[in-house]
């Protein structure tokens, strides 16, 4: 396969000719006469923006490697069963998909378990802009579906209307309109709002903010992401937003104070500043200490998400977050960003999905054998369909169950919510394409099959205002498709409800994938069990 080095659908650069080297990714004669910008090329020019995506995509665009792992969900097969079923009676007429009970609950093992109707929730999302852009669809498709959102990090330190006393944050609007949005469409059982906090987060008190005055009771403790292994970075168009958040103590590069880099950016030679967020350290006493004091404080339940580092920080994790009796732990795996994730990074650092997740699952075998506490986890990383979360719910049982009580997402909600809203902005403009409109029709009303169906629902609510179309978008995806899938899915192997998952309903199609999993191939199954039952 021809090395993707040199050039990047996510850098926006080409090489010049197909046939490249494929250990450079250079075309094997480079000429002088060449406009074609390569990653070379583009760097002689844009230097550090070469290493994000595309810049001028920022704020309205998702990110992802490009990169193949050799291994993925696609790797592992789902058994369909025939002669028994758990979790509902074996009667033909009440064994039918739509009978299947796709409802989890994270935190059952602890003093407030959370319910939720769907097993997947929102990832953090946090200051990036297109976040931020997108909250009110996410936040109301989200609350409607009944399950848990993640308010992301650096929310108040970003918010040029928050205000601050002694470093401290006191108020902030933007944090408000998060909670709120999520709120107004709550049912009050299903789901939870989250608010994630980081290194600077802590330094600002936001965690004392949102629990006093906004009355939120879940959070998360963020040690990373998948994406990338530093701390989260977005892009900032103005100098004196630039200023303002170097004044609140965070890194902003090129320093913006520099009267040097103010011409430069007066004179158009850059158009962004990029705001970066300190890494953390954690340690273990200090991290129980921290738990203890988050739940003295009135905090219901305390969720702790991490990204994909070596086996030594996953086992460490694990212990952690075990001995703290965390309610959930979400792990994510290489690959995908929100913001901007360098792309080097997310192609060349950071553990896969799958290799990250048979390294936890063989952490909690460690940890169940000790009869020590074993968290609820979840687990992101490009997670999109209900074919991938059947295979990591049966990957995740030992015996007792699934461990993995939710999947978390973030870009592909983002992706549902982005497309319900443009798509509706383009039936009122009258832009929509005719394509599109022979097939579906030309309103919202019409070409979002659960319109109806949600209005019915709520009928105070008004379908487009009170309720965006970005938000049925994420509604619709969610509930529609994942949810209906996966009930199908369930029904196919027999198992009517999350907690009768089985790891023996999934089989491994190549050798590799058996040796990085334990999960057993087709042909090792069949040779061990169909001459006992003949």
């Amino acid at each position: 396969m021809a090395s993707i080095d040199n050039a990047r659908s996510t850098t926006g650069t080409k090489c010049r000719v197909q046939d490249v080297n494929p250990i450079s990714g250079m075309c094997p004669i480079c000429i002088e006469e060449c406009n074609t910008l390569c990653e070379i090329g583009k760097s002689a020019f844009r230097g550090r923006e070469v290493l994000y995506p595309s810049p001028e995509y920022f704020g309205t665009s998702t990110s992802s490697s490009n990169k193949e792992f050799y291994i993925d969900w696609s790797h592992f097969q789902i058994m369909a069963e025939l002669l028994n079923a758990k979790g509902i009676e074996p009667n033909s007429d009440i064994a039918f998909f739509e009978n299947a009970d796709i409802r989890t609950v994270i935190g059952a093992k602890t003093k407030h378990p959370i319910h939720m109707t769907l097993p997947v929730h929102i990832a953090g999302l946090g200051s990036t802009a297109v976040a931020k852009k997108f909250w009110r669809e996410l936040a109301a498709g989200a609350a409607l579906s009944g399950v848990c959102q993640v308010i992301g990090e650096n929310v108040c330190g970003m918010d040029s209307d928050a205000v601050y006393s002694n470093g401290k944050v006191q108020s902030s609007k933007d944090m408000e309109f998060r909670v709120k949005s999520y709120k107004d469409h709550w049912d009050g059982k299903n789901g939870r709002i989250v608010v994630q906090t980081n290194v600077e987060d802590l330094r600002g008190g936001v965690d004392d903010y949102v629990i006093s005055k906004l009355d939120v009771d879940v959070i998360e403790r963020k040690w990373g992401q998948g994406a990338k292994a530093i701390g989260g970075e977005v892009r900032i168009a103005s100098l004196d937003k630039a200023l303002e958040l170097k004044k609140r103590g965070y890194i902003v590069e090129p320093d913006p104070e520099d009267p040097d880099v103010q011409a430069a950016f007066g004179f158009g030679v850059f158009s962004t500043f990029e705001r970066h967020s300190r890494v953390g350290f954690p340690e273990h006493d200090s991290f129980l200490e921290d738990i203890d004091q988050l739940r003295s404080k009135g905090v219901k339940n305390v969720f702790l998400k991490t990204g994909a580092y070596k086996p030594e920080v996953v086992a460490f994790t694990m212990k952690c977050a075990s001995e703290a009796k965390i309610d959930l732990l979400t792990f994510d795996g290489a690959g995908g960003g929100t913001g901007m994730s360098p792309v080097p990074m997310m192609n060349e650092m950071s553990t896969p999905t799958i290799h990250l997740y048979a390294q936890v699952m063989a952490c909690a075998k460690i940890l169940k054998s000790k009869g020590k506490f074993v968290p609820d986890l979840s687990f992101a990383g490009g997670f999109v369909n209900e074919t991938q979360m059947y295979k990591a719910f049966a990957f995740s049982d030992l015996g007792d169950g699934p461990l993995v009580k939710s999947i978390g997402m973030a870009r592909a909600p983002l992706t549902a919510a982005m497309k319900g809203k443009h798509f509706a902005d383009l039936a009122k403009e009258g832009k929509l394409p005719t394509s599109f409109v022979n097939q579906y029709g030309d309103r919202p009303e019409k070409f979002f099959i659960g319109a109806s169906t949600l209005a019915k629902k709520h009928k105070d609510k008004t379908m487009g205002t009170d309720i965006p179309w970005g938000a049925l978008g994420l509604y619709t995806y969610w509930n529609d498709r994942i949810g209906l899938g996966l009930k199908q899915l369930m029904a196919g192997t027999r198992r009517f409800k999350l907690n009768c998952i089985e790891h023996e309903d999934i089989v491994a199609l190549t050798e590799y994938a058996e040796k990085v999993t334990g999960v057993e191939t087709l042909e090792n199954r069949a040779a061990r069990v169909m001459e006992a039952l003949l």
